[in-house]
């Protein structure tokens, strides 16, 4: 028994040992345990990222190499740190901080020491690099751009943040990602996908050639080009007549939901945020906070949209039968509600319809059309929130759903919102009747605008704004090809629509008609508040214009909102008129116009408040 027992232990032990074996040799040598070999040094090949380009083909954004100076933390001997800071061009306290943080990240893995070096600097730290051991160059892509425009859109590349590099493991120390704009939406299209050589080292921590003759190695796989919905000249050009203002412009494809233009006024040129003088060039433009030239306002900027609101008024109000086009007012010039309420209107006076009061924009007929439509109902909650419900179908009070990374919801009220904010008190439409002019609560965003702008130009739908238009070897999300329809009926938009044409014909932009194309469009101006020694104080007023063209045939929907422009017509308005000709002609003719507009600086606007009597406009 006891002889029986010994053999069956041997034999335990025997096929224990033939298992570790067959573990260490087999199983442990697969291509997953290699990662954490320290006999083994990994050696990423960076894949080139994804080219992309404008609606028609033109190269936007490319690549250019670049080499970055990588360190593994443990295989670093002494070395003559003057001499290698010197090649760096840093100094000794950068080395050691660097080198602490890549100590700190992983004493074993590799990270990037000094990122980018110029062609230059890398051919003279080439030749000395055997001297630095546990340091490499690694030769990477950097970004190229071959463009000066659309920073806001094309966004930029930078290195991964830790909490990046913790919640995705395709990233570690050191690698590049794509942050704001399409680079950083379309990320893993864009960015490939890494390759991996395993190379052996001998005791003495030395290489000796690829790992089981690279059998576990991989190909860097290239990223996908894009083709992205802006028109490059289009984009250009409003960013031209944009300089010395602040403000955004979004100029949308009816018929696909595409975006053509997103201006964000003032803008930089995408290159500063390349190379070693990224982050330096970076830190300025952020410490820009008059400009604030990385805010993109076509998508951030929230505010009272003003008279082009009246538009979507005069829809709901439609809808819900509280007036029909026939429906007539006389305005005197003020329009009085409740027990003292007064409305001032700069319209002219006189007897208005719908058509009239549109082109005209006149506030007492759509604080009118307004009230009728609260008091259709005995609560003026329920009546709000259908109301709300009206305007979030045109995409208001929403965040939209586009391609781009940024946004702002805006604020579309409903009953629940007076509700709260009047909790002691019994409020109707008077108490906010501020809405029917596009004031009070009401707040939206340049896309919205514009995206609400190509509803009524489609005569009650919309398809989800995008910049994408084309993934190499990949289809674009189903949402942005599907119709997203409005709450109003077909029939009630021609009325409107023809209101929005008089606009140009004998309304409130007559002056800026564009030669041989039927414009629709409509003038806004919103009060401009700001804080100052603790006093709410105006300043000089928004100037806002939605517009869409050809009135039958629309191709471009779109809206333009400047910052302290005065009056909707005056800057807004002449800015969309010029865009609509420049994209719809290829050239512009209103060369007064366009002069007008380039010369105009509105800096000093920006840089001292102004102190005038608060005053209503209807423009």
């Amino acid at each position: 028994m006891r002889q029986l027992l010994l053999f069956i232990t041997i034999i335990l032990v025997g096929v224990s040992f033939i298992a570790r074996l067959f573990y260490l040799q087999v199983y442990n040598a697969e291509e997953h345990s290699l990662y954490d070999d320290n006999a083994i040094r990994k050696v990423y090949d960076y894949p080139k990222r994804g080219f992309v380009y404008d609606r028609n083909g033109k190269l936007l954004v490319a690549n250019q190499p670049s080499y970055d100076v990588m360190v593994i933390p443990r295989e670093v001997k002494p070395l003559d740190t003057l001499e290698f800071c010197s090649l760096l061009k840093i100094d000794i306290e950068q080395f050691k901080k660097i080198y602490n943080r890549a100590y700190h990240y992983s004493p074993r893995l590799p990270s990037v020491f000094v990122p980018q070096l110029s062609k230059e600097d890398y051919a003279a730290l080439q030749e000395k690099m055997r001297k630095y051991e546990g340091f490499y160059i690694q030769k990477r892509s950097l970004r190229d751009y071959q463009t000066t425009i659309g920073a806001n859109v094309l966004g930029y590349i930078a290195e991964a943040t830790q909490y990046q590099i913790d919640n995705d493991p395709y990233y570690n120390m050191g690698d590049l990602i794509g942050k704001q704009g399409v680079e950083l939406s379309y990320e893993e299209e864009l960015r490939g996908v890494k390759g991996i050589k395993f190379i052996q080292k001998d005791r003495f921590n030395r290489d000796i050639g690829p790992y089981k003759d690279g059998i576990y190695d991989t190909v860097p796989q290239q990223g996908k080009d894009i083709t992205i919905s802006i028109d490059a000249d289009l984009q250009e050009y409003g960013e031209r007549l944009m300089q010395k203002k602040h403000g955004g412009i979004v100029a949308i494809e009816p018929s696909s939901g595409e975006i053509l233009a997103l201006v964000s006024a003032p803008t930089y040129d995408p290159n500063l945020l390349v190379g070693r003088q990224r982050s330096r060039n970076f830190t300025k433009l952020y410490n820009d906070t008059i400009n604030r030239p990385l805010i993109d306002r076509g998508l951030l900027r929230m505010h009272e949209p003003g008279s082009p609101f009246k538009v979507f008024v005069s829809l709901v109000a439609l809808q819900e039968h509280a007036i029909t086009p026939e429906t007539t007012l006389f305005c005197s010039g003020v329009y009085h509600y409740g027990r003292r309420g007064t409305m001032g209107c700069h319209c002219g006076g006189g007897k208005r319809d719908l058509v009239l009061g549109i082109a005209k924009s006149c506030n007492s007929y759509f604080a009118n059309a307004f009230r009728k439509n609260i008091d259709l109902y005995p609560d003026a909650g329920k009546a709000m929130d259908i109301w709300s419900d009206h305007m979030k179908s045109f995409g208001f009070g929403n965040f939209l759903g586009y391609d781009l990374a940024i946004g702002k919801k805006g604020n579309i009220p409903d009953g629940a919102y007076y509700d709260k904010w009047y909790p002691d008190f019994n409020w109707g439409a008077t108490t906010i009747i501020s809405n029917s002019i596009g004031q009070g609560e009401v707040l939206v965003t340049p896309i919205q605008l514009a995206n609400a702008t190509a509803a009524i130009a489609n005569k009650g739908y919309y398809y989800t704004p995008h910049i994408i238009k084309h993934i190499e070897g990949k289809p674009i999300d189903k949402k942005y090809t599907t119709k997203n329809q409005t709450t109003i009926d077909p029939k009630h938009f021609d009325p409107v629509i023809q209101g929005l044409f008089d606009v140009y014909n004998n309304g409130t932009a007559w002056f800026l008609k564009v030669p041989g194309i039927d414009v629709c469009g409509k003038t806004g101006t919103a009060e401009n508040f700001t804080i100052i020694d603790g006093k709410r104080t105006q300043l000089t007023d928004h100037s806002i214009f939605i517009a869409f063209a050809p009135k039958d045939d629309p191709k471009i929907a779109l809206a333009v909102f400047v910052e302290n422009g005065y009056y909707g017509a005056r800057w807004a308005g002449r800015i969309a008129s010029l865009m609509i000709e420049k994209y719809l002609k290829g050239e512009v003719t209103l060369k007064q116009m366009e002069q007008m507009v380039l010369d105009k600086s509105l800096e000093e606007e920006y840089a001292k408040p102004y102190s005038g009597k608060p005053f209503t406009i209807n423009n």
